[in-house]
């Protein structure tokens, strides 16, 4: 039977709380409701009310009890119930958890994994729309997958869970009940800082993550038909980037097309972008252009919101500009 993406991390956590007692689950509504998505549904009975605990609604609170925690030897999953809101815990993430190993000479570790449902095309207006992975990409200290497939969000979260260093795991809402596949019996770990190559190609790279891979490989194939053969990367960690896999993809197609759900304006695709240009300018047959989300608040409105959000028809006006290069 298949497996949903919300499924696949569900069995992830249960399979990490089954093998290891010091993984615990914190959150808003994670116990007694099961997480307002269900993915920490059934867990409350299983492993009782010291290893699923419910939250007040403070995300800095959750944030900072995982990182105290975590300091004592425990492997703790914090769940913000929705992406927008792990700004509240802001300064426990970037002041606390990222600088902790750096501050003590590398005597310390803060394994915590905080998951982040994020994500627009769900029609969730200004506050649960938001894809603020960005906002921590330039920090060190810290890492970020960011999943589109059931089987990286089962193996990467179960990688997360045992990296002995803070996490954040981004799953988009949109991928929860829509993205499904077979998964293996047996247990498996996906690695975190592998980019996976979802289709090869010769002629243009598109670089993507997330539930952006999907337009991405809709829009490929469409432009096969045209005679040009796109080969696509799913980052699936963002930091850290997979250069090697990228590189080695653009000196082959010479041609690149980023395309992400965040913001055109500081979103993860400008700096991948400026490192193409700085270190492989000469192998480079055309501007490297990008198909973000506009510069503005995701909309309620389900027509505005579509306007703003990358799509298969913004994908193919961009590539097939790049391919006339």
């Amino acid at each position: 039977m298949p497996t949903t993406f919300i499924r696949a991390i569900h069995d992830a956590m249960i399979e990490e709380m089954r093998r290891d007692d010091s993984v615990f689950i914190l959150g808003e509504d994670v116990a007694t409701l099961g997480g307002a998505f269900k993915a920490t549904e059934g867990l409350l009975a299983e492993f009782g009310p010291e290893r699923v605990i419910d939250t007040p609604i403070a995300e800095s609170l959750i944030v900072g009890t995982a990182i105290g925690a975590a300091i004592l030897g425990m492997r703790p999953i914090a769940e913000m119930q929705f992406g927008d809101f792990i700004s509240c815990a802001y300064d426990q993430i970037i002041n606390m958890a990222a600088t902790l190993r750096y501050r003590h000479g590398g005597g310390a570790r803060v394994p915590i994994v905080i998951r982040a449902p994020s994500g627009a095309g769900v029609h969730g207006g200004l506050f649960h729309s938001q894809n603020p992975e960005s906002c921590f990409f330039s920090t060190p200290g810290i890492k970020i997958v960011a999943p589109a497939t059931a089987y990286d969000a089962k193996g990467l979260l179960k990688a997360a869970i045992r990296d002995n260093d803070p996490v954040l795991f981004f799953e988009h809402k949109g991928l929860y009940r829509k993205v499904q596949e077979e998964l293996p019996q047996e247990e498996y770990i996906v690695p975190i800082g592998k980019a996976a190559i979802r289709r090869k190609g010769t002629k243009m790279t598109f670089i993507t993550y997330s539930a952006a891979l999907y337009p991405a490989l809709s829009a490929a194939e469409r432009l096969k038909e045209e005679g040009i053969d796109v080969e696509v990367i799913d980052l699936r960690t963002l930091k850290p980037i997979d250069w090697e896999t990228i590189f080695q993809s653009v000196r082959k197609t010479g041609k690149v097309l980023i395309i992400h759900e965040d913001r055109r304006t500081g979103g993860i695709g400008g700096e991948i972008s400026a490192r193409l240009s700085e270190e492989l300018f000469d192998h480079l047959d055309g501007p490297i252009l990008r198909v973000t989300s506009e510069d503005t608040h995701y909309a309620f409105s389900p027509p505005m919101e579509e306007f703003i959000l990358p799509n298969v028809e913004k994908i193919l006006t961009k590539a097939r500009m790049l391919a006339g290069y």
